[in-house]
């Protein structure tokens, strides 16, 4: 099954090893905003080079949309590119297949933990994992299950500010932003 050209899998899509009927093995990690316009798809772009299998998502989509121009040149920005990314509402089955939840914002993590209450310990904003997700060789669930997130109080310096309806530095500023932080966090990813 060939995938994008921005690495990023369909929700839907499962690789597979040709000849094989084995699903993936990587851990699958979901980014999440609101619309999956921009902060949500500009992050899963920029974590396309980990180890994981990735999707993105946003908890109140218009499905099928293509993204922005804005979002777009965002990304050439930090010089990225989510080729082919149509929006996506985030499902009952996202939530259950993701090993890690990686949240734009604390309205998202709280949207998660009222909606699905036992992905609770799996979903933590971007700038909380840059601050406390370790590396080292357990896996990526493992290490995701010490943070305990679901007893975590969200705070307002978890926030990736939200692009919408802003003049194109706004969205440059913000794929710079999470430029640094999918940097910061891409080696913890496997």
């Amino acid at each position: 099954m060939e995938s994008p050209p921005n690495g990023i899998v369909s929700p839907m899509e499962t690789r597979t090893n040709p000849g094989t009927t084995m699903a993936d093995e990587r851990p699958h990690v979901l980014t999440l905003c609101t619309g999956n316009a921009a902060r949500s798809v500009m992050a899963g772009a920029m974590l396309t080079s980990a180890p994981v299998h990735m999707v993105t998502a946003g908890t109140h989509v218009v499905e099928g949309q293509p993204m922005s121009r804005r979002t777009r040149d965002a990304l050439g920005s930090v010089e990225m590119s989510a080729d082919g990314h149509r929006s996506h509402q985030l499902t009952d089955g996202d939530v259950e297949n993701a090993d890690l939840i990686i949240a734009m914002a604390g309205e998202h993590v709280n949207y998660i933990r009222r909606r699905h209450p036992e992905a609770a310990a799996k979903t933590a904003s971007i700038i909380r994992l840059c601050r406390d997700l370790e590396d080292g060789p357990e896996p990526l669930r493992d290490r995701v299950s010490r943070l305990a997130l679901a007893e975590v109080v969200i705070e307002s310096w978890e926030d990736v500010e939200d692009p919408a309806g802003g003049e194109d530095h706004v969205y440059v500023a913000c794929a710079h932003e999470l430029a640094g932080l999918c940097a910061e966090l891409l080696p913890r990813l496997r």
